[in-house]
């Protein structure tokens, strides 16, 4: 069963250059902040990261030697199971509740769960039909 809950992402985009996500990484864990999700690419010149913390704070002030003004957006966390489907049915919920997906990522690994960061339209009401 998925479980639902709010969290806070970081977004930012810098300069694309090589070695780019070796200095975002090496300024956060010198930070002592644990990265619990991240999506990162790379479109044009600009490289764009989407960062779930354990310390958004601390990541911010980190991160100010990079990028001033990092903002903070609402998404949704979601754990659940690793198997076959158990992505499906959280879609499937999202959807029949007629709530749009704006992105979402993740990964599974090779655990018993995985982790999917969504933003939707309406996250509060996605939290609430995931959790039913």
């Amino acid at each position: 069963m998925a479980k639902a809950r709010k969290s806070k992402q970081l977004s930012f985009a810098l300069a694309n250059r090589v070695g780019l996500l070796s200095k975002v990484s090496t300024v956060i864990s010198d930070a002592k902040v644990n990265m619990q999700a991240i999506c990162a690419y790379a479109m044009g010149r600009k490289a764009y990261f989407m960062v779930v913390t354990d310390k958004n704070i601390q990541a911010k002030k980190a991160l100010s030697t990079l990028k001033k003004n990092i903002p903070e957006e609402d998404v949704i966390a979601v754990e659940m199971p690793n198997r076959v489907g158990a992505l499906q049915k959280v879609a499937q919920k999202i959807a029949d509740a007629g709530i749009d997906i704006i992105y979402m990522y993740g990964t599974a690994g090779t655990g018993k769960s995985s982790i999917c960061v969504f933003k939707t339209v309406d996250d509060n009401k996605a939290i609430k039909v995931i959790n039913k």
